[in-house]
C-alpha cells in the first residue's frame, strides 16, 4: 500500500492513494491554512470510520442480512500536549436494512472493534474506544 503526499500551497497538502484517489489536507487558518481540505487528523478519523463501516456493512451482509444504509459519527478527544494523540474516540453506527436485530449488528460492530478493523485497534494502542448503535426504520 503506497500514498503520495504532495504540497500544494501554504500547508496545504493533496494525498493521492495508491488506487488512484485524491485527498485534500489542510491545516486551520491560525496556522497558516487556507481551509481548502479536511485537517490531517480529521482524516485518520475518517479512515479508521471508512474502515470500521466497512467491516460491520461486510458482517452484515455475509449473514445475509440487508443494508440499506450505515452511517458511523464519530467524535474524539486528543491529548493537551504534544504529541497530541487521540485519548478517547466513540463511534456511534446508525445502521438500517431489513431484518436487522440488535444482536445481529451488535455482534458485527464488536467483531470490527476486537478483531476486524486494522485502523481501530491501532489507534486504540493510545485511545480508550467505545461503540453505540442504533437501528434505523
Amino acid at each position: 500500500m503506497k500514498v503520495s503526499v504532495a504540497l500544494q500551497q501554504n500547508v496545504h497538502f493533496k494525498a493521492t492513494t495508491g488506487s488512484g484517489h485524491d485527498i485534500m489536507m489542510d491545516g486551520p487558518p491560525d496556522l497558516g491554512g487556507d481551509n481548502q481540505g479536511a485537517r490531517p487528523m480529521e482524516t485518520l478519523l475518517a479512515g479508521m470510520g471508512g474502515c470500521a463501516s466497512f467491516d460491520v456493512v461486510y458482517i452484515l451482509r455475509k449473514r445475509r442480512l440487508s443494508v440499506v444504509d450505515c452511517i458511523a459519527e464519530i467524535e474524539a478527544e486528543r491529548a493537551d500536549s504534544e504529541p497530541k494523540v487521540f485519548t478517547k474516540i466513540h463511534l456511534h453506527f446508525k445502521v438500517s436494512g431489513e431484518g436487522l436485530t440488535d444482536k445481529a449488528v451488535g455482534k458485527a460492530v464488536q467483531l470490527s472493534a476486537e478483531k476486524y478493523c486494522s485502523a481501530s485497534i491501532m489507534l486504540g494502542k493510545t485511545a480508550d474506544i467505545t461503540h453505540s448503535f442504533e437501528i434505523i426504520g
